[in-house]
């Protein structure tokens, strides 16, 4: 009966085995391997998954969807529940009936495989979720600043610029809108990186949020306002494709509830922020805007409330960043590289792009012999150096590209004639603009003046111009920076592929007859300091010069012996030529006849050359515009007739005559009024006779503008015409002058003591009055209400140079302006003077005062009381004579110190 029991244990564990839990047992093995399978595809869809986040969240900078993170967690989740029921069943399967594939507890294993079948349905499920994923992750709300690149240090000669910009926009609530400007390549985007990397220190939360644009150009209003609208994070089917109007309500309604910074790069012309959507900047959001362009009227243009110009670098400065590019490797590879690195880098001139540029093409140069050649290149042919052209040349040309017309283009390439760190007086730029026909669209000299004068300003707004630095000395001086000179010396040659089309030969010495024949095709030619040229074996053709510049100039023969007349043959073949300067050379005597057969001259300008006498053959110059002879001291008589018969002339300057010309002053004036298109006039005169003929013409009064009165024996008194247009007055050796009288048109004599305020003289802007012993004063000065210099020098008796109007109880208002436009102030050798004027002034324009000899003079016109120029640069003179000055208030001699700077002589 022992085999019975088995029997029976088995029967009864088949019995419990029945019906559903059979057939759960049944498909047990197959569901536990379809399991381990569907397990392992879902394993495989969530590292697909997992790669997808990954990749868009490290490069695409976004955030993963919620539902897929927590799918991912489910699936991690559900691969630790089902290796766990796995390890189970394993353990379970272990537990079989000895010799049987029956379970040995049909209860547990029926659960299992239950389990088993429900984790298939599980992981059938999530492995269907995560296939039909579309996106897995989206973009991250923007930070409230984004990180700009910037070179690797140094970042050299921005610390001061910087400081300035962010004090303004940490501190001044006043200011809102914030220009930086100046010219290409000096650091302007640089510093904006450095002003919007500053925000992202934690420390630093003042905004809500920082908005960098690029603008550039041509404005395109759409991208910009686009680009703000993809940094507010308003999704794309937002505002794709409406009209300009709804995304600036878009960007306003938004803009309008945060403390924002806009920072706007390379701005070209002033943008329109209200039709963008920036909304208006005041004290409630606090908001600000700082923008960067090479123009200053763009500053003015967008309103800004502070403008700060960008300068180049320092020498030091300079120097440290260069050498930086450049590479310790390289500079410590010879001994004589570090010098050669500092005389590179100054033909930079601190412009930041050119250090840069310059001392990549340097780094590879480890010898001397190769410096010493790409540093020849430099001054030569700039445009031959590596990178110039493509890095720098072209950089640059952005803003000539960005002037507004052809003629403006011209003004600014005529200015690279001149050498480098030549210092270019506007008044005679301007006269050469003229007669090279740039401002022909005016018929009157003046007229065309002025447009120069705004053409002027313009370059020197778009950093192109620089003032000029030479102080106490009348008019506007100009200058250009060096690499923007080679720059605009590229572009004239055509970009490099006309390489003669200007030529420019600065300190040469002898050029050859045969270089000579190579400058056949030159437009211009221009020739300075001691530059010399051979004497030309055979008349050279120039059929396309229109301009020649020889200032400064040697002339040399053969015999190498100097000549004093030009080569001949020289100016015989050029046609087209409109514009003949050779001023300032010494050494030229004589001009040979041939330039009387230049038909088309417009300009000739001979001052400041020992000519002795001017060929009779300039009388055919019949298009002849300007004829300028300023102290041509050796010029003997000019010929009758031949200042009458230059038909077109329009523009005489004759200051200082020769002493032999005296006799024909009066014949000199009535051929100038014979002139139909005169209209400027500059001239020196003599004596009594020759000032009455100019003023009894009504032509020449209207258009003599410059008045040189020297050594006019016998005149006590000078009578001027009011309204005048004179610009310029000099009075030089008149012994015997003791006043200046004003006459009213042509009625009757108006006592100089305060002339009548109608009786002005709105044009005068320069007084020079030298050796003048009997002179008191100058009190019709009063009524030069734009006089910019005054110079009065060795004149024994003037004791005040103006009296209070005020005083006197004259009938002119004390509201006029007095000295408001006084630049410069010279008073030499003046033993009795005691005062400038009998109260003090604010003197809004003045820059500086130079006195020298002036014992008597204990006084200066100002108090504390009165607003001094911001412009106040410098005070000269003595210093026993500044220790002796007597100060009503210490305030104002604390304030004037530091401008003060002490010269023992002249």
């Amino acid at each position: 009966m022992d085999f019975v029991s088995p029997v029976l244990d088995v029967a009864y564990r088949i019995c419990n085995c029945v019906g559903d839990r059979a057939d759960h047992l049944r498909r047990f093995p197959q569901n536990l391997k379809s399991l381990r399978t569907e397990t392992e595809k879902l394993n495989n869809v969530y590292k697909d998954v997992k790669e997808r986040v990954e990749r868009e969240e490290n490069l695409e900078k976004k955030k993963r969807m919620h539902v897929v993170g927590g799918w991912m967690e489910r699936v991690e989740a559900m691969e630790r529940e089902v290796n766990e029921l796995l390890d189970r069943c394993d353990e379970e399967n272990q537990k079989k009936c000895f010799g049987t594939c029956c379970p040995r507890n049909c209860r547990a294993s029926y659960k299992l495989a239950k389990m088993v079948r429900e984790k298939m349905d599980a992981v059938a499920e999530l492995q269907s979720e995560g296939s039909n994923f579309q996106e897995v992750a989206v973009p991250l709300p923007s930070p409230h600043v984004i990180e700009r690149p910037l070179e690797e240090k140094p970042l050299v000669g921005l610390d001061s610029p910087f400081h300035e910009v962010w004090t303004l926009l940490q501190q001044d609530e006043q200011v809102g809108s914030i220009g930086i400007y100046g010219m290409g390549g000096v650091g302007k985007t640089t510093l904006l990186k450095k002003i919007n990397n500053k925000f992202l220190q934690s420390s630093i939360k003042a905004f809500d949020i920082v908005i960098w644009l690029v603008v550039s150009r041509p404005t395109n209003l759409e991208s910009v306002q686009e680009t703000i609208l993809d940094r507010l994070d308003i999704p794309d089917d937002r505002w794709k494709g409406r009209p300009e109007e709804r995304k600036a309500e878009d960007i306003r309604r938004i803009l309008i509830t945060k403390k924002f910074v806009l920072l706007l790069d390379d701005i070209w012309e002033p943008l329109d922020l209200l039709r963008v959507g920036i909304p208006p900047l005041n004290d409630g959001n606090q908001s600000k805007i700082v923008f960067t362009t090479r123009s200053a009227d763009v500053c003015r243009g967008m309103a800004a409330r502070k403008s700060i110009k960008v300068e180049c670098l320092e020498e030091k400065e300079a120097l440290s960043l260069f050498q930086a590019k450049v590479g310790v490797d390289t500079l410590n590879s010879h001994p004589d590289i570090p010098k050669l690195a500092e005389m590179v880098a100054k033909e930079c001139k601190g412009l930041p792009l050119a250090l840069i540029v310059i001392a990549r093409a340097m780094a590879s140069a480890k010898t001397p012999e190769e410096w010493e050649r790409n540093l020849q290149k430099l001054r030569m042919h700039p445009k031959d150096v590596a990178g110039t052209e493509n890095d720098l040349f072209s950089v640059l040309a952005f803003s000539y590209d960005s002037l507004p017309d052809e003629a403006t283009r011209s003004c600014f390439l005529y200015c690279s004639l001149f050498p480098e760190d030549y210092q270019i007086p506007s008044e005679h730029l301007i006269q050469l603009w003229i007669g090279e026909g740039f401002l022909d669209e005016y018929d009157n000299i003046q007229e065309a003046r002025n447009q120069g004068g705004e053409i002027i300003q313009m370059l020197k707004c778009a950093c192109l111009l620089e003032v000029g630095t030479t102080p106490f000395v009348r008019g506007e001086y100009l200058k250009m920076h060096d690499v923007i000179r080679d720059m605009a010396l590229w572009l004239a040659c055509e970009k490099g592929k006309k390489k003669n089309k200007f030529v420019v030969k600065d300190g040469v010495g002898l050029i050859s007859a045969q270089e000579v024949e190579n400058w056949k095709d030159a437009q211009r030619i221009s020739l300075w300091n001691k530059t010399s040229i051979k004497e030309l074996r055979e008349h050279l053709r120039f059929p396309n010069t229109e301009t020649v510049i020889g200032r400064m100039m040697a002339f040399k023969f053969p015999s190498g012996f100097f000549t004093n007349m030009f080569p001949s043959g020289f100016f015989t073949n050029m046609s087209v030529i409109r514009v003949l300067d050779l001023s300032n050379n010494e050494t030229l005597k004589l001009l040979p006849a041939e330039i009387g057969d230049l038909a088309t001259l417009q300009y000739l300008n001979l001052s400041n050359t020992n000519i002795i006498c001017l060929p009779i053959e300039l009388k055919n110059l019949k298009k002849l515009r300007f004829l300028i002879l300023d102290w041509m001291f050796s010029l003997g008589p000019i010929p009758n007739q031949m200042v009458s018969s230059l038909s077109s002339l329009q523009f005489f300057s004759m200051k200082s005559l020769s002493s032999c010309l005296q006799m024909d002053e009066i014949i000199l004036l009535e051929e100038l009024d014979q002139l139909e298109h005169i209209n400027d006039v500059s001239i020196t005169l003599r004596n009594i006779l020759s000032i009455q003929r100019l003023f009894e013409s009504h032509k020449l009064r209207r258009s003599t503008i410059s008045i040189h009165l020297e050594g006019c024996r016998g005149v006590s008194q000078v009578q001027l015409l009011s309204p005048s247009c004179i610009k310029e007055l000099i009075l030089v050796r008149c012994d015997e002058l003791e006043e200046v009288k004003i006459i009213q048109f042509e009625k009757q004599v108006v006592p100089s003591k305060f002339p009548n305020p109608q009786c002005c003289f709105n044009h005068l802007l320069s007084v020079e009055i030298h050796i003048c012993n009997k002179l008191l004063n100058l009190n019709w000065l009063i009524h030069a209400s734009k006089l910019q210099f005054l110079h009065i020098e060795l004149c024994e008796i003037i004791e005040k140079v103006t009296e209070d109007e005020r005083s006197e109880g004259s009938e002119i208002e004390s509201g006029l302006s007095v000295f408001s436009r006084l630049i410069y102030l010279t008073l030499i050798g003046l033993p009795k003077l005691e005062s400038i004027y009998g109260r003090a002034l604010p003197f809004p324009s003045l820059r500086g005062i130079f006195v020298f000899g002036c014992p008597r003079l204990k006084k200066l016109p100002f108090d504390s009381n009165i607003c001094m120029s911001k412009k106040l640069k410098k005070i000269i003179g003595q210093q026993e004579w500044w220790d002796g000055l007597e100060w009503e208030d210490q305030a104002v001699m604390h304030n004037l110190t530091p401008y003060f700077q002490p010269r023992r002589s002249l």
